[in-house]
């Protein structure tokens, strides 16, 4: 039933993220271009199945790929081997990335591009080595603490650097290479590889050393890439290859057949299955031991490739066609104005509902213990890649050169990476490699290559690249922002605002006890004689009804909550619904009821413990509540010693 419950909660919101792509279509399409789409019921089914497998894709990362990546990447920090943590990283990114559909594709284009001076398969390799080396890089640096900030500004000079030496076909190519080897199911499992070792490493924190893989490795296939540009147009000689057509057009609606299906579930499983094959490498023939929960985590993967297809399949069904269509539209309109607005408004709502960002954005919420809320970073983002595209429509529109640009946005980058909270400055690099994937590279892709298709003296294969690294860039200034902004407001924790509501408890326990009748205060008995005296600390009486067997985990699970005493009783439970004469039916004892008398103070302490050895809120038996005392009588004066030391020991914790 929890299961359920957490995957129609996904569902709620993958429709609620999905709807802002929807509000900005149809008010495109009915306000400004004033038609109606002629396949809206493609269209509107195909957003159905994207929600669908928006949240499948969701419930099988948080069952499959998180655990696992995090599980291997303790175990490697717990076996000491720095070499085969390295050589697992290089594996992961470079067996990921050797796969990547979009890799493929926009490799084609390079080889036309350069006229044959690049080969497409050369290429792919130069970007796969390029990702592997920079999770390497990125996973020596948690090992060795060092501050994330002094890597990616280093990276930064180089990319600029080489920049001023490459051809001009080839810059917008390696900007926008850096945004598309980030893919969907990478994404998640580096992330839980760097989280895992800086939360398994000691001295190192989950949050700042945790976060940055992702942003190494969208900025190093920008100098690789580069760099081999270089290399062939200078050494390389044309060759004649058959021409990749690269235009604005309008694509045509899936048509689901069998065979589709067939083969796009095929292609999803290529792309996971390499990291499948790592993860079982490493696993059994490196570490040599089992994967825990093994069916939960194949599960989990079965779960991200459906949904995966899923999302993809919905999406090609229509809004790809759509998108694409009202880009072309609207470049022929000739209203610029109007290309910037559409172009803000589709790279918002695309990054919304981007598969890789919700990943990120729930596991930096998850360890920053709730400092970071998901759905405020995931606006922050959404926000820098809308100005990003836009920002690239204009230059497109302007024809001005793509480095000035980047150049510019990679200045206000390290600026702000002097201002930022350190907490801020991973997951905002992060930001930039995870915008660019499922959702939001094709609809840039259209609107670029239209723009440059449709203005004079614009070149469709030089000036309609270069969208996706803009829609990279901008999205690392606005996090930065978004943490400058936490830090002024003073947000605080779910820690901190647990332990500050257990301080105003405390006070309210002590504070409000001051000049209360005798009566109504819990009375102490002095062994031995008839005086009395009254305890000024309130009780509650903690109720734990559990099957027969369990009392032993309860018992153990409450003393280390806090509980010094028990009162155990023998109970039976049954449902009334179906009983039809109550008097006949047989009373078989099959339950325990522990009661514990405890100081208000201690009970969350109890209650949590319990809950928790239990898994009363999973998968296992059990009842646990609270009641308050307000009289209490017959307490010894060796019982209020304990008692005292029990709310000792509980305001020392809160006081850490």
């Amino acid at each position: 039933m929890t299961h359920l419950y957490f995957f129609l909660r996904l569902l709620k919101e993958s429709f609620r993220d999905l709807l802002p792509i929807v509000l900005v279509i149809l008010v495109f399409q009915l306000a400004v271009l004033q038609t109606i789409p002629q396949d809206w019921l493609p269209t509107t089914v195909g957003m159905i199945i994207v929600g669908v497998g928006l949240a499948i894709f969701l419930y099988g990362l948080e069952i499959g790929i998180f655990p696992i990546g995090e599980g291997l990447a303790k175990d490697f920090a717990k076996s000491g081997s720095t070499i085969w943590i390295l050589i697992f990283g290089f594996m992961i990114g470079f067996g990921t990335t050797i796969a990547e559909p979009a890799l493929v594709v926009i490799a084609e284009k390079a080889a036309s591009i350069s006229s044959g001076r690049i080969d497409a398969d050369i290429l792919r390799y130069v970007v796969a080595l390029s990702v592997g080396f920079a999770i390497l890089l990125g996973v020596y640096r948690i090992i060795k603490g060092h501050p994330i900030h002094y890597y990616i500004i280093t990276g930064y000079v180089l990319v600029v650097g080489v920049t001023f030496f490459s051809p001009s076909e080839i810059i917008g190519l390696a900007y926008d290479l850096g945004g598309v080897t980030t893919s969907t199911v990478t994404v998640p499992l580096v992330a839980a590889l760097g989280i895992g070792l800086a939360s398994t490493i000691k001295g190192r924190n989950p949050i700042i050393d945790g976060f940055g893989l992702i942003a190494f490795a969208s900025l190093t296939p920008m100098i690789f890439v580069q760099v081999y540009g270089i290399y062939v147009y200078n050494f390389v000689e044309v060759s004649q290859v058959a021409q990749v057509v690269v235009e604005a057009k309008v694509s045509v609606s899936t048509v689901i057949t069998p065979e589709s299906i067939a083969f796009g579930l095929l292609a999803v499983v290529k792309d996971v299955v390499p990291i499948l094959g790592i993860i079982f490498f490493f696993q059994y023939v490196i570490l040599k031991k089992p994967i825990e929960n093994l069916a939960s985590v194949l599960m989990g993967f079965v779960l991200v490739i459906l949904g995966l297809y899923a999302f993809i399949l919905g999406l090609e069904m229509g809004l790809f066609v759509l998108g694409e269509s009202m880009a072309y539209q609207l470049t022929q309109a000739g209203n610029m104005w109007v290309i910037y607005i559409f172009a803000f408004a589709i790279g918002f709502s695309t990054t919304m509902a981007e598969p890789a960002l919700m990943a990120i954005a729930k596991k930096s919420k998850e360890i920053s213990d709730g400092k970071i809320n998901d759905l405020s970073l995931r606006l922050f983002v959404a926000i820098g890649v809308a100005i990003g595209i836009a920002l690239g429509a204009f230059r497109i529109v302007d024809g001005g050169h793509i480095h000035y640009y980047i150049i510019f946005g990679y200045f206000i980058v390290i600026l702000l990476t002097f201002i930022a909270p350190k907490h801020i400055i991973p997951i905002a690099y992060d930001s930039g490699g995870v915008t660019t994937s499922t959702v939001t590279v094709p609809l840039v892709a259209a609107l670029g290559i239209g723009l440059a298709t449709n203005i004079d003296g614009r070149n469709p294969l030089i000036d309609g690249f270069g969208l996706i690294a803009f829609a990279s860039l901008f999205p690392m200034i606005t996090v930065m922002v978004y943490g400058i902004l936490v830090e002024k407001l003073q947000v605080k924790g779910d820690a901190e605002i647990e332990k500050e509501a257990k301080e105003e408890k405390l006070s309210k326990i002590h504070g409000s006890l001051e000049g209360v009748d005798d009566m109504s205060l819990s009375t102490i008995n002095i062994d031995g004689l008839e005086l009395r005296h009254s305890m000024k600390l309130d009780f509650s009486a903690v109720v734990v009804i559990v099957p027969r067997g369990k009392e032993d985990d309860a018992l153990q699970a409450a003393k280390e909550g806090g509980a010094s005493g028990v009162t155990i009783l023998n109970a039976s439970g049954m449902g009334l619904a179906e009983i039809g004469n109550f008097y006949r039916h047989s009373h078989e004892e099959s339950d325990k009821v522990l009661l514990f008398i405890v100081p208000t103070l201690i009970v969350d302490n109890i209650i949590k413990k319990v809950v928790a050895k239990l898994h009363i809120t999973t998968v296992g038996d059990g009842i646990v509540f609270c009641v308050p005392i307000s009289h209490m009588k017959g307490i010894s004066m060796r019982q209020e010693d304990i008692f005292e030391k029990e709310v000792q020991e509980e305001l020392h914790k809160i006081k850490k």
